[in-house]
């Protein structure tokens, strides 16, 4: 079959439906097979647990074309194992690791007339998601769940390129100490909403966050992992258990020490430090990477000064090697690429 009628490079970072999904049911203490349906839309009880007490987690993750011609997705073992974490935490029964990746194949190769060909600039955004589906009343978590994958075609997440951001030290929390912000749950992201859309109408892109017991260290934005680089080029970024393990942050700490021989450091970072870095960039699986040019700590700011005009060149190093290894252009570490039949 011939790639779908859609303009590629034309596309943004939004919905488009496309032919198949991927359906499993969790009842009566077990998960069934599952399968593949053409029915875009969800009919759940009123009283199902997700409307109710917002019990919810979801995983995102990409398929690309390579250079080569090949389809392929970028670790998706680890979407697996962090969705399993998510479910422990809130109580919701784990989707098999083997099973997700098989399910992940099943939704790529079913849509892949909508996998963009390699060079447009898009990709296929896959939406794996979990949520708590009959009726509960009280408060305790549902017994029956629903597991779904959906795909739809994306352009760049920041259109007409990548421009620098400017970021505000957040007084709101993302997370509390001993709270879900490790884990990829609906409801961290419904906390951050009022956040996020009174920063866009202040003039800025994103929050960055603290911790929430100290106020002293800095974590994440609303939806992406922080990466610093010193003036000596050690690529840092923060460590904390109240932020979410992003996988393209793990997976560009490995490009850093591995692919170019930086030197690499996880440690906690003082908001007092920040000053102190050359470069800085959010990390995700939407954007890869996208620089931070500055950071405005209560009217005090915070410029990097290898990023106030475009990507730094550390920065562009990991972005050009890590969508490198994406696309095919470099050999990937074992395990890192998942081919689809």
């Amino acid at each position: 079959m011939a790639k779908k009628d859609i303009k590629w490079g034309e596309l943004g970072f939004g919905y488009v439906k496309t032919d198949y999904r991927f359906v499993a049911n969790f009842k009566d203490g077990k998960w069934d097979e599952g399968e593949l349906i053409t029915d875009e839309n969800i009919v759940i009880n009123e009283c199902a647990g997700v409307l109710q007490y917002a019990q919810t987690c979801f995983e995102g993750l990409k398929a690309y074309t390579t250079e080569d011609g090949k389809i392929v997705c970028f670790r998706p073992d680890l979407n697996a194992q962090r969705m399993a974490e998510s479910c422990e935490r809130l109580k919701m029964p784990v989707f098999p690791v083997d099973k997700f990746v098989e399910a992940v194949e099943k939704v790529v190769a079913a849509n892949k007339d909508f996998v963009p060909p390699y060079g447009s600039g898009a990709t296929l955004y896959l939406r794996p998601y979990m949520f708590g589906s009959n009726a509960v009343i009280g408060v305790k978590p549902a017994t029956e769940y629903q597991f779904r994958i959906f795909a739809t075609p994306v352009g760049p997440y920041f259109k007409g390129g990548v421009k620098p951001l400017t970021l505000r030290i957040s007084d709101l929390d993302r997370a509390a100490p001993m709270g879900t912000g490790h884990i990829k749950a609906g409801l961290n992201y419904a906390m951050s909403l009022y956040n996020i859309v009174d920063a866009h109408e202040q003039g800025f892109d994103e929050n960055m966050y603290v911790d929430s017991a100290t106020r002293t260290y800095i974590e994440e934005t609303g939806g992406a992992n922080i990466i610093l680089v010193t003036k000596d080029k050690k690529v840092v970024t923060p460590k904390s258990n109240t932020i979410l393990p992003s996988i393209t942050r793990r997976s560009l700490m490995v490009v850093a020490k591995d692919y170019l021989g930086l030197e690499v450091e996880e440690r906690p970072v003082k908001v007092s430090e920040l000053g102190n870095f050359a470069e800085c960039g959010l990390c995700g699986t939407a954007a890869v990477i996208s620089p931070v040019g500055k950071v405005v700590d209560h009217g005090k700011e915070i410029c990097f000064p290898a990023g106030m005009t475009e990507m730094g060149p550390v920065t562009k190093k990991l972005y050009d090697t890590l969508t490198g290894i994406q696309m095919g252009r470099l050999e990937s570490p074992e395990g890192w690429i998942k081919v689809i039949e």
